[in-house]
C-alpha cells in the first residue's frame, strides 16, 4: 500500500480491497472513537482527491485519501534524554527494547526516568510533536519489547487490538525446575493478594487469566529450563504468578517464591510481537535480543 506523511496529512493510494465508503472505513475498518469520529468530521478532516466529500461515497481503487492523522499535541511527559532502543518505527508506530531496570511510564505526572520519558526526548528531537502513548507495558525489571503509537488514531485502533488478543506477544523465561509437560496451558483467574501491596495471586474471584508455555531447554546444572510463553490475556504479573503457581517460578524472582540468587531480577524477556499495522492492515513482526543476563545462562 502507498502511504506517506505530508505534514499533519497521511496520504493513501486506497488500495483495491477497501470496497468501502469513507464512513465504513472509518467506523467499521479502522472503528475510529466517537470522539475523534467527530472531530475528523467538524474539522474536515478527510479528503478524497483534493475534496471533502459526503462520508457516503464509495472510495475507488486509486484514489488519493488524505486523512488528518498527525496533530500536534503535549507530549504529556517529560523528556529526558536517554539512549533508547528502536526496534521497529514507521509515522504510526514505535516499538522500542525496554533495559532491565525501567518502569516503562512515570506513576505520577512529572516522573522522570522511564522508558516514556526517554521515547518523549527520541519524539521531540525528530520533531514529532504527539503525545506518548505506550500500547502496553512490562514490569520496571521484566526486558524486551514495548509498543507505542504514534497519534491518537493509531493508538485508538491498537488498543482495540490488544482488548481483542490481537497482538501477540511472546516471552522467554528461565524457571526452576524441569518442567512434566512439553507445553501446556496455564487457565486459572489472577486477583490481588489481600496480604501483600505488589503481589498478585491466583483467586476464583480474580480476573480470567491464560498462558500458554512451551519447554524450549532444561539445563539440568542449573536446574533451570527455558520457557517460551504466549499470553491470551494481560493480567499484572500473569506470567510470574502463573509459573509460581504451577511449582515454577521465574529465576530470580524472589516475589513469587524463587530460590535462585545468580540472577538479580526475574528472568523474563519480551522477545517478539506480532500485530497488524493499525493503518495498512499489514503484518508487523519485530524481536527484541535477549540480554546478556539471561544468555549468559544459556
Amino acid at each position: 500500500m502507498y502511504m506517506v506523511k505530508k505534514g499533519e496529512w497521511c496520504e493513501i493510494v486506497v488500495p483495491s480491497h477497501w470496497s468501502c465508503t469513507i464512513e465504513q472505513l472509518l467506523k467499521d475498518r479502522w472503528q475510529v472513537p466517537k470522539k475523534l469520529l467527530h472531530q475528523y468530521r467538524m474539522e474536515k478532516s478527510v479528503i478524497v482527491n483534493g475534496e471533502a466529500k459526503r462520508w457516503s461515497e464509495e472510495l475507488q481503487a486509486g484514489d488519493v485519501l488524505r486523512v488528518r492523522m498527525f496533530l500536534e499535541e503535549d507530549l504529556g511527559v517529560v523528556p529526558e534524554y536517554m539512549n533508547v532502543d528502536i526496534l521497529y518505527e514507521d509515522d504510526h508506530i514505535l516499538i522500542v527494547n525496554k533495559p532491565i531496570g525501567m518502569d516503562t511510564h512515570p506513576a505520577d505526572k512529572g516522573g522522570k526516568h522511564t522508558l516514556a520519558n526517554g521515547v518523549a526526548y527520541y519524539l521531540q528531537a525528530a520533531g514529532v510533536a504527539t503525545k506518548v502513548r505506550h500500547i502496553h507495558r512490562l514490569d520496571k525489571d521484566t526486558s524486551g519489547a514495548v509498543v507505542f503509537a504514534k497519534h491518537a488514531l493509531a493508538g485508538a485502533i491498537m488498543d482495540r487490538l490488544l482488548h481483542e488478543r490481537k497482538i501477540k506477544r511472546t516471552y522467554m523465561a528461565l524457571v526452576e525446575g524441569k518442567l512434566k509437560e512439553k507445553q501446556g496451558v496455564i487457565d486459572a483467574p489472577i486477583g490481588r493478594d489481600r496480604h501483600h501491596a505488589v503481589r498478585r495471586r491466583v483467586s476464583p474471584k480474580g480476573d480470567r487469566a491464560v498462558t500458554h508455555y512451551e519447554l524450549i531447554r532444561y539445563m539440568p546444572k542449573e536446574r533451570l529450563s527455558l520457557v517460551e510463553l504466549q499470553l491470551e490475556t494481560g493480567r499484572t504479573h500473569q506470567i510470574r504468578v502463573h509459573m509460581s503457581y504451577i511449582g515454577h517460578p521465574l529465576a530470580g524472582d524472589h516475589l513469587y517464591g524463587s530460590r535462585t540468587s545468580f540472577i538479580t531480577r526475574q528472568a523474563l524477556h519480551a522477545r517478539q510481537i506480532r500485530l497488524l499495522h493499525p493503518i495498512t492492515e499489514e503484518m508487523v513482526e519485530i524481536s527484541a535480543p535477549i540480554p546478556a543476563d539471561i544468555t549468559n545462562l544459556l
